[in-house]
Formats: C-alpha cells, sequence, structure tokens
C-alpha cells in the first residue's frame, strides 16, 4: 500500500501542506481546532512524519546512539533504562546496538551510528582505545559511562570502581578474613580500578593480594574459582569483578561441595536484581546503574542544546549491599 503523505493529510484536514508541517513540528504554536483537524486526519490516514526528511531540514535526528559492549549483561539492561527514560523525557529517542565484546565489532557499531546521523553517541563498558575514540569526538558529542577517562575531547560518567574494591576488601577484613582473592577481568571497562583498589585495600591491612585472571561473564568466573580451588591454597573468601563472575564462581564454590559463606566468602559487584535473589543473597557493590544512564544523557544534551565544549567528568560513588554470602571465617 502507499504511504500517506503530508499532502494527503492536508487535502483530509481542508489545510495547507504548512499548516501540517506546522503542527508536526511546534504542535502549540496551531490553534486547538486545526491542530484536532490535522491530527484527526493523519491519524485516520495513518501518517506518520518522515523522520529523515525532517532531520535533513532541522540538521537534527534527536536520535542518541547507544553501543553497549555486552547485551547479555543485565547491567547494562539496567543502565539503558536510565538512557532511554532521560533521553525520551527531553524529547529524543534511544538507538541501541552492540559491540558483542569485541573492539572490531564495536567499531562496526559506531560506524552505523555516525552513517544514521545521530546527535550524539553513548558508549558504555567501551574496549576501544581512547585515543581512537576521540578522532571521533570532532563529529559529535560522545560520553564514556562505566569507563573512567581525563580526556579532553570526551565526557564520562563511572562509578570509583577503586573505592568500591575498597570496600569489598574491608568488609571483609572487618569479619576476620585475611586470605582474599581476587578475581580481575583484565582490561575491561572498570576492571582495572576495581583490581587497583583491591590491591591497595589488602597492602593497607598488611595483607598479600592474591590475583587470579577471570571475566566479567559467568563462565569467566567459574573458570576463575576452579583455577583457586585446583591450586590448593584456598582461600577464605573471593572478591569477584561483577556479579555475573560471583555467579559463576558460586557454581564452581557448589559444585565443590564447599558452602558459602562458612567455608569461602563471596562479594561480587554491581548490584543487580538477581543479586538480591532469596536463593543468590549475594553480598555485592552496588552502583546506581539507571542514574549513571540520566547522567550520560545530560552530559550528551549539554553539548547539543547548550553547547558545552569542554569535558566533564562525573564519579560517582558506589555502595557496599552485604547480604548472606559473607560471614566470618571458620575457627
Amino acid at each position: 500500500m502507499k504511504q500517506p503523505t503530508i499532502l494527503d493529510v492536508a487535502e483530509r484536514a481542508g489545510v495547507s501542506k504548512s499548516l501540517v508541517s506546522l503542527v508536526m513540528r511546534e504542535p502549540e504554536r496551531v490553534s486547538d481546532t486545526s491542530r484536532e483537524a490535522v491530527l484527526q486526519a493523519a491519524q485516520e490516514l495513518g501518517y506518520r512524519p518522515n523522520a529523515v526528511a525532517r532531520s535533513l531540514v532541522q540538521r537534527r535526528t534527536r536520535v542518541i546512539g547507544v553501543v553497549l559492549s555486552d547485551l547479555h549483561n543485565p547491567f547494562f539492561a539496567d543502565v539503558a533504562d536510565g538512557i532511554e527514560e532521560a533521553a525520551v523525557q527531553r524529547g529524543y529517542r534511544a538507538m541501541l546496538s552492540s559491540g558483542f565484546l569485541a573492539p572490531k565489532r564495536e567499531r562496526i557499531a559506531i560506524e552505523t551510528m555516525l552513517e544514521l546521523r545521530v546527535d550524539g553517541l553513548i558508549m558504555l563498558g567501551s574496549m576501544m582505545k581512547v585515543a581512537k575514540i576521540e578522532r571521533m569526538a570532532d563529529a559529535l558529542p560522545i560520553t564514556l559511562l562505566g569507563r573512567h577517562t581525563r580526556s579532553k575531547a570526551l565526557d564520562s560518567v563511572g562509578v570509583d570502581d577503586s573505592a568500591g574494591a575498597r570496600q569489598a576488601v574491608d568488609h571483609l577484613v572487618s569479619l576476620g578474613h585475611e586470605k582474599i582473592v581476587h578475581i580481575h577481568a583484565g582490561t575491561a571497562a572498570g576492571a582495572p580500578r576495581r583490581r587497583s583498589g583491591y590491591e591497595k585495600a589488602m597492602r593497607r591491612h598488611d595483607l598479600q593480594p592474591r590475583l587470579v585472571k577471570g571475566a566479567f561473564t559467568e563462565s569467566g568466573g567459574a573458570a576463575a574459582m576452579r583455577e583457586i580451588l585446583d591450586g590448593g591454597d584456598i582461600p577464605t573468601a573471593v572478591f569477584a569483578p561483577n556479579d555475573f563472575a560471583a555467579l559463576g564462581a558460586m557454581e564452581t564454590i557448589d559444585a565443590a561441595g564447599l558452602d558459602i559463606p562458612a567455608d569461602i566468602s563471596l562479594v561480587g559487584y554491581d548490584d543487580l536484581a538477581l543479586a538480591a535473589l532469596p536463593r543468590i543473597s549475594l553480598t555485592t557493590i552496588g552502583q546506581p546503574r539507571a542514574d549513571l544512564g540520566r547522567q550520560a544523557v545530560r552530559l550528551v544534551l549539554e553539548c547539543l542544546d547548550a553547547g558545552r565544549t569542554t569535558a566533564r567528568h562525573i564519579v560517582i560513588p558506589p555502595t557496599l549491599v552485604v547480604r548472606s554470602t559473607t560471614a566470618p571465617p571458620r575457627s
């Protein structure tokens, strides 16, 4: 079927093409009678404004691109909710794509966003080098979310991951733990600061840090935990890089016939909704996920609508959430 045009709406409503266009762009400038006639005609015909044509005229799509590093992690979905909510409130829409935890795939997703002429870009958990992202910032405002930078070309929003790791270690030490292992996630966004915070906190308590390589995934946490148990020197506590990895570690501990927290205390990071489920009840470090998304949108729109040109970097404090997976070690 042929799609109805703005001329069809004008003819049905008995008004000019320019008046229909004004109703679609700035309805508050049109009288109630004319506005209702145009909207009624549009509804009857099934007409929708051509967003592409409108963007060419206004040089704005009113779309914010969002590139997530991993669609399978609920953390990113929660942050995306905050982005979408804030964007809609300001008259924008969010367009999501995934980098699939691979810099090359992330680059393809970004190129697609640029081709679609998004007005701004939010990169959540990006794995690309900052220098490459900075080269794209000449074309549009870019905010890194969940990754710290002091770039003069990019905005950033994140949680103080070093402080979060310190809270995890301090909590475990307060319970009497000394043999605390950290499963780290390499160079993934946020992981280096969590590792650094853990190491500094351990040394501050005159304890020896012990690191085992894992990943921000359930399988990564499970594999790292198997390596820890197979090593023979079993710790009394484990600090995982995020809640997903903690779940994988939890499965491995259970499969080995050990008890949480009697044999091994476990701390995650993120405070996902599943961490609070009664059967999991994971002690973790909380991040205000929806608020992170809202803050990122605010930074993008400060550049688009207010003309800000100097980079801003927002760091939000994390929160220790104590549940059932931590307790004093066996005497």
